[in-house]
Formats: structure tokens, C-alpha cells, sequence
């Protein structure tokens, strides 16, 4: 089997994608709202930079880079496992009832996530705009910035999102 190769060596901006385990959800707002915490906190210690970002009710979207080559895959794995063992701990003791659907140990995510190199502006806007339209191809608001969950609201109305935003374009 071959490894795959996440290239972060050339200092770019990443789009990420990740998603939940088995079609696990994250369909409470308690849930989506822990993993947009544990984001900026792992931002803050990486010494990150988050660009946009949108967390579906299975899966997460999200911008970021690092003023260091090699960071993204230890940020990813940090983020990952933190916000899994704070979204168990929510489930076990507010949703008890779904939280029992699942053998909770288990992971929360898939193992992998998928990073795309935005090598120019033109390419980070466009990720942008496909990301923060996630939730209106998806049926789950009329516009973008309906999606509380999503940087959207920033970049359209200049509202704050609960995760620190900067351009690095």
C-alpha cells in the first residue's frame, strides 16, 4: 500500500476536508460549536492562521495555514483527536440517547483528512466560495450566511464567528 503524501513544504495556504466516522453527525449545534472551539485554540497554539472555514453536519471544511513548512499534519492530528474526545464527552452526557447508537470507542472522525495546496488568491476564493456554499447546495439555509457554523457571515456582513479569521493571499 502506498502512503499518501500531504504536500506541505511550500509554505501555501490548505483547504482541508475531513468527515465524520460512519456517518456519525454532528447535527447538534453544541457539537459543531466544540469543533469550531477546539479550531481556534489549535490555531492559537500552532501559531495558525484560519482563513475560512464551514463544519457540516458530517463533515468540516477549512483554510489554514502556517508560517513553518510541516505543521499542517500535526495541527490536523491535534484538532482531530481533541475535538473527538470533547464532542464524546458532550454526546455522553447531553445526548445520551444518540450517544448510544455508536460504541464510543470508536473514532469520532475518519482516519484520514484531505488537503488541497492553494497556491494563488484566485484559487483560496474560489475554495471560499464553494465552502461557504456548502450549506445552501446542501439544503440547510436559503443563503450562505444563514449557516452559523461558517466564516460566511464575516466575509458577507463583517460579523464575528467565534474563530479568528486573516487573509495570508
Amino acid at each position: 500500500m502506498t502512503k499518501r503524501r500531504i504536500y506541505d513544504d511550500e509554505l501555501h495556504a490548505q483547504f482541508v476536508t475531513f468527515s465524520c466516522y460512519r456517518r456519525r453527525s454532528l447535527h447538534h449545534p453544541r457539537a459543531r460549536q466544540i469543533v469550531m472551539g477546539v479550531l481556534a485554540a489549535e490555531l492559537k497554539k500552532h501559531d495558525g492562521t484560519c482563513c475560512g472555514f464551514v463544519v457540516m453536519p458530517d463533515h468540516v471544511h477549512a483554510t489554514v495555514w502556517f508560517p513553518e513548512a510541516g505543521r499542517l499534519s500535526g495541527f490536523m492530528q491535534v484538532w482531530k483527536s481533541r475535538a473527538s474526545r470533547q464532542l464524546k464527552r458532550f454526546l455522553r452526557g447531553q445526548l445520551q440517547e444518540y450517544s448510544k447508537s455508536f460504541d464510543v470507542k470508536q473514532p469520532f472522525w475518519q482516519p484520514k483528512y484531505y488537503p488541497f495546496n492553494l497556491y494563488s488568491e484566485k484559487k483560496a476564493l474560489e475554495k471560499l466560495d464553494t465552502m461557504h456554499k456548502n450549506p445552501v447546495t446542501a439544503g440547510l439555509v436559503k443563503q450562505a450566511c444563514e449557516w452559523q457554523w461558517s466564516s460566511a457571515r464575516y466575509y458577507e456582513q463583517g460579523k464575528s464567528v467565534g474563530v479568528p479569521l486573516g487573509w495570508v493571499f
